[in-house]
């Protein structure tokens, strides 16, 4: 079982929409998946709530708020024992202790980013928190930044890259800016559930995601190359 961390202290980012996006994902490819919530705004839950049963089963737990009494943390967040993949939607600014104890368990790391000068002066603050605390904790995690909502070919995505080249955790995907994970989010599905094919090069963008989630390279498609198709393992 592995469990996938989507960790940014600055809202608006993208993780939820990274995080339903790779459970779909993971679901639609006949793996054992589970999605909990941290965040109390529930966005990761109502998007299971809206998800038709046509589409693979993806586990919900709700953690976002306290349990009730007489019910442990523990017990709250259970998931079934054939689960392969648990991926996390974590909420902005969480607390210290919390985040030490999501890390704890945490197979990899992904860091959302947007491509404006704001988000990065944030999240690069944010990235220097993380390596510091990780190394604290003597904990070793493959980390991996995912550029969110961005538009090929501009000078700022270019800009954008650049400055990651001198930053210790690497980009490993990025993700276009297309209407597409609106309908998605809309329909209750991953992207790569819409089976359109105009969503060709968006495939492709989430294979090279999975291809380092689960070899722990990076991913052909930063050189511009297709990834080639990962076995996925439990």
């Amino acid at each position: 079982m592995k469990k996938l961390l989507i960790l940014n202290s600055k809202g608006g980012c993208g993780k939820t929409t990274i995080a339903t996006n790779l459970a779909g994902y993971y679901a639609s490819s006949g793996t054992h998946t589970a999605l909990i919530d941290q965040d109390p705004q529930g966005s990761s839950r109502r998007w299971l709530e809206l998800r038709p049963e046509r589409f693979s089963d993806i586990h919900g737990v709700f953690a976002g708020k306290p349990t009730q009494a007489g019910v442990t943390r523990a017990f709250a967040m259970r998931v079934p024992g054939e689960t392969q993949r648990i991926v996390i939607d974590t909420p902005a600014s969480m607390k210290r202790l919390d985040m030490m104890d999501l890390l704890r368990s945490a197979s990899a790391v992904i860091v959302p980013l947007l491509p404006s000068a704001i988000d990065r002066h944030v999240t690069l603050d944010f990235l220097k928190e993380l390596t510091t605390l990780c190394r604290q904790m003597g904990l070793d995690i493959p980390m991996g930044i995912v550029a969110n909502r961005v538009r090929l070919n501009t000078r700022s995505f270019k800009h954008l890259k650049e400055i990651l080249e001198h930053v210790e955790i690497p980009l490993v995907a990025y993700l276009r800016d297309t209407q597409g994970y609106v309908h998605a989010a809309e329909e209750g599905c991953s992207i790569v559930e819409l089976k359109d094919p105009a969503m060709k090069k968006e495939m492709m963008q989430w294979s090279a995601l999975i291809y380092w989630l689960e070899t722990g390279k990076i991913p052909p498609h930063v050189q511009q190359r297709e990834p080639a198709p990962v076995k996925l393992q439990a």
